[in-house]
């Protein structure tokens, strides 16, 4: 986005294929920047600098993508276009006042109904505001960032919660300026972004290495080396859990990687031992949660409460893991903002739904490596969504 923003050409190489990744390339592309695949996980983003967006022809089309749809919602929200901004079942489902309220209060003007996509947008003069956020969402807090760019004034958000700040250490390598002070990020309007003089790699994906972590963690004789990692402090509450959990954790930092530190894990079985997580710790590893509740099936406890953000995610990922797991032979029970799982007999294997939730494709995988039959998982497709390959690595892994 920040490099269809601005002038000049932007490389980024280390894409990650998924579907989310090609819904931003497609809905960028549609209004007027330049995108070219250049190799395997490389793109070339020529971008519309300061003659800025063109009113695309058809509605943007986010997918599955709730990162796309919020974040392009505050960023267009700036220009004097109109634009509508729809995806598929699941993200039709997904709330949108989050963005959608502070938005309005900067000026733009967003219809919907009843706060659900499509999105029904008309940018233009914005002013700034300072928002205190009822949520502990990055993707609330990079809407209102990427409009405060074009808003008259200095844009503010303070959030409950630290949460991932991918956006911040983005904005200096587009020539962008913010201000970190404890939980308020601030961002003066006017800024013009400009393409990096230097190629942009991608740091490994920390919710995808969470994946082998957990399996690694769980299953007796098992490690595995993950080289590449994102090793950005805000994403890596699940390394902490899973340590609580038994893990036995290496780490090396191998310095950074567009602003955002990288490194290698070794994570190997310890044991099994129970944990709990509760809110302050619930944002650094939302997304972690249902491969964290898989390595506790497969021995421990995790109690998880002060996640009541799971209920709407691609899934009411609550009640969808819980269903899930018990139909894999997994004791799981249910709580109003989060579950309870008991890993102290081994799962007997079956049949679970996905419920169209890459996440929980990948958990349900998880539980199905340690349970004692055969397992079967439905909609399981859906895990393209953020990681094609799932599949295969997993059959190397296993092998």
């Amino acid at each position: 986005m920040l490099g269809a923003l601005a002038s000049g050409m932007t490389e980024i190489t280390h894409l990650a294929p998924g579907a989310d990744v090609a819904s931003t390339l497609s809905c960028m592309a549609a209004l007027g920047a330049q995108v070219e695949r250049i190799g395997e996980g490389a793109v070339r983003v020529r971008g519309v600098g300061q003659s800025g967006f063109r009113a695309p022809s058809a509605a943007l089309d986010a997918g599955n993508s709730g990162t796309t749809m919020r974040l392009l919602t505050g960023l267009l929200s700036g220009f004097p276009l109109r634009a509508t901004l729809e995806g598929d079942e699941s993200l039709s489902r997904r709330p949108m006042r989050r963005v959608i309220e502070p938005l309005a209060a900067m000026g733009a003007a967003i219809t919907s109904e009843g706060g659900k996509p499509p999105l029904h947008l008309t940018g233009g003069s914005l002013h700034a505001i300072r928002w205190t956020s009822p949520v502990a969402s990055a993707q609330v807090k990079s809407a209102i960032l990427l409009a405060g760019l074009n808003a008259a004034g200095t844009t503010t958000v303070v959030e409950p919660l630290a949460t991932r700040d991918h956006t911040e250490r983005a904005f200096p390598a587009f020539g962008l300026r913010c201000h970190v002070e404890g939980l308020s990020v601030s961002v003066d309007g006017g800024q013009h972004a400009t393409a990096p003089a230097t190629r942009l790699t991608v740091p490994g994906d920390p919710s995808s290495a969470a994946v082998w972590a957990a399996a690694a963690a769980a299953i007796p004789g098992s490690s595995v080396v993950l080289e590449g990692v994102g090793l950005n402090p805000h994403r890596l509450g699940f390394l902490g859990a899973l340590e609580r959990m038994g893990a036995v954790i290496e780490r090396t930092d191998d310095g950074q990687m567009t602003g955002e530190p990288i490194g290698r894990l070794r994570v190997a079985h310890g044991r099994h031992a129970a944990t709990s997580i509760g809110p302050a710790e619930v944002p650094s590893l939302i997304d972690e949660l249902p491969v964290l509740a898989a390595r506790a099936a497969l021995g421990g406890q995790l109690e998880v409460t002060g996640a009541s953000e799971l209920r709407v995610k691609e899934s009411d990922r609550i009640t969808a893991l819980v269903t899930g797991f018990r139909a894999l032979g997994v004791d799981a029970r249910e709580l109003p903002d989060g579950f309870v799982i008991d890993g102290s007999r081994r799962p007997t294997g079956g049949t679970a739904d996905a419920a169209h939730d890459h996440r929980l494709v990948m958990a349900f995988a998880l539980v199905a490596l340690g349970s004692s039959g055969p397992s079967t998982i439905t909609d399981a497709g859906v895990v393209a969504v953020s990681y094609p390959d799932f599949e295969h690595d997993l059959a190397a892994l296993v092998a």
